[in-house]
């Protein structure tokens, strides 16, 4: 609990309460999957991640390193970390950015493609109990 003034807030009730507990679990089984299935693959559920944000990002084939850190809830300096550890394993690749050269862009390589595509198909199978993350996308 927090100390101090806090704004005076509803409570939770009783449907509320339940309809928070059934999310949190349905949340909890599906990061649970995901992690099985990122691990089979000799990858880490944050590699995945990374290479989710990297090709989904909307309206082009990148990102960058800044974009990637919002996206994961990272500091950009463990993001730039996780990029090369990527690069390391053949996933992405940076590329100078032609308009902002402080900027740079990380690319999927064919093997980053790949390897993404194959589990987000696996992901995306175990969607089921989260159809509306695709209501919207035709998906």
């Amino acid at each position: 609990m927090r100390s101090g003034r806090q704004p005076k807030r509803d409570l939770p009730n009783k449907q509320d309460l339940e309809a928070m507990s059934v999310f949190r679990y349905e949340l909890r089984k599906f990061l649970r999957v995901s992690e099985e299935i990122a691990n089979a693959a000799g990858i880490t559920t944050l590699q995945y991640q990374l290479l989710l944000h990297v090709r989904g990002f909307e309206g082009r084939q990148w990102a960058t390193v800044g974009e990637l850190a919002e996206r994961l809830q990272a500091a950009p300096n463990g993001t730039a970390a996780l990029v090369s550890r990527c690069e390391s394993a053949g996933l992405v690749t940076r590329k100078p950015d032609p308009d902002d050269r402080r900027q740079v862009q990380v690319h999927l390589t064919s093997k980053g493609e790949r390897c993404l595509l194959e589990l987000a198909a696996e992901h995306k199978a175990h969607y089921g109990s989260f159809g509306w993350v695709f209501d919207n996308t035709g998906g």
